[in-house]
């Protein structure tokens, strides 16, 4: 079984005033400018960089707790909570892991909670709070906690209130849970929002000699990545490749140039029938460049655990589409998808469970899922098959919650 999020609960980050959000292996964000899609992805790509850099160095990239918090009217609450559900530390529990951080105002305390499951059986829950914390562990009804305490361990963890349990607690012995947070801040830390950069991702880029060099999440070292690709996976570039031809009408095959001789670095090459010689990527149209570069990271064969992409179908012909939710499905068995668009066409080619309705209400929260996927399915039942992307555009999937 591979490492899931089966669900994320978020309370007054940004738009987000009371969300409780299932998650499946593709989930699709569609709505309005302005509905919160994109806050959902910005919980997850704050949770990574709290790993890669702790609590406070993260909160400031982002202005601070006061940007973050929710400001719609007569609105009192002063705290951030972020919870997650899922399967990353023993993938064959019968219950999920789960993880919830609550950041709190005007102290700017912060408190987490850990319920991992053992590898040998039982649950470690581990409490961090401003004055240490507590570990307890769990083997069976009958038995009694083991409880340990992390207090006095403050100034070896720096457990300050502007550091995360998520990047200290993993030094920690296996005794008080050390490892099963490292398994956790691992998880998270993988966790990508992929946004070609479209003109970064036709420029050249090095040449990178390892076992997997990774694609960017910007797609900016893109060149790099395909040849790589094509020299260590000779299926997934294949499969890439076909892909490509399928949908560019012109493509033969994509090659690779070593600009002004200099073999470190690398260009991506288009030979297209009827034209002489390779049309450079950087003399490509938009939807050319962000459709390799999205289809880069869909046969990425080592992905994070989580990729969310904003507007993916942004600067794409309608004949892609089909193709890309295809390989999104398939991606789907490496990496779970967080998807946000507005485009009905891509609606059109969803499953009920896949789709997630995004509204605003009257008090400037962020109504996600707007309807739940039984009501979607009833509709999609009572329509006769009329497709997801026509009924959520005619208003037919409007807000039930």
């Amino acid at each position: 079984m591979v490492r899931r999020l089966s669900e994320l609960r978020v309370q007054n980050f940004l738009s987000l005033r009371d969300v409780t959000l299932p998650l499946n292996p593709v989930n699709v964000l569609v709505g309005p400018n302005g509905a919160g899609k994109t806050n959902v992805l910005r919980v997850f790509d704050f949770l990574a960089d709290i790993v890669r850099s702790d609590l406070e160095p993260a909160l400031d990239r982002r202005g601070g707790f006061d940007r973050l918090f929710f400001r719609g009217v007569d609105h009192e609450d002063s705290y951030i909570t972020v919870g997650l559900k899922g399967w990353w530390s023993a993938v064959t529990a019968d219950q999920p892991d789960e993880y919830e951080i609550v950041l709190g105002d005007p102290s700017l305390s912060r408190t987490e909670a850990f319920d991992l499951a053992l590898p040998s059986g039982g649950r470690r829950k581990i409490l961090v709070t401003e004055d240490g914390g507590v570990v307890s562990d769990v083997f069976a009804p009958e038995q009694p906690l083991r409880l340990k305490t992390l207090r006095g361990l403050e100034n070896q963890l720096s457990l300050n209130p502007m550091s995360s349990g998520l990047s200290t607690l993993p030094r920690l012995s296996e005794d008080f849970g050390g490892r099963e947070v490292a398994t956790l801040a691992d998880f998270l830390a993988t966790f990508r929002v992929f946004d070609v950069d479209v003109t970064h991702a036709c420029l050249p880029s090095r040449v990178v000699k390892s076992d997997h060099d990774a694609i960017e999440d910007d797609a900016s070292n893109l060149a790099g990545f395909l040849m790589r690709l094509r020299d260590t996976d000779e299926d997934a570039w294949e499969r890439l490749q076909a892909d490509a031809v399928e949908v560019l009408p012109h493509l033969e095959a994509l090659d690779f140039e070593h600009p002004w001789g200099a073999a470190h670095t690398v260009v991506v090459t288009l030979r297209e029938r009827g034209l002489r010689g390779g049309t450079p990527l950087l003399d490509a149209s938009y939807g050319t460049i962000r459709l390799l570069g999205l289809l880069a990271m869909l046969h990425d064969p080592n992905p994070p655990a989580l990729t969310c992409v904003e507007e993916i179908d942004h600067g794409l012909h309608p004949q892609a589409l089909e193709l890309l939710v295809e390989r999104i499905r398939e991606a789907s068995e490496r990496t779970q998808f967080i998807i946000a668009t507005h485009s009905p066409a891509l609606a059109d080619r969803l499953r009920p469970e896949e789709l997630i309705v995004c509204e605003r209400g009257e008090d400037g929260s962020s109504l996600i899922p707007a309807i739940s996927a039984a009501r979607v399915e009833e509709i999609v039942r009572a329509s006769e098959g009329m497709p997801l992307g026509e009924l959520w555009f005619s208003g037919a999937l409007g807000g039930d919650l």
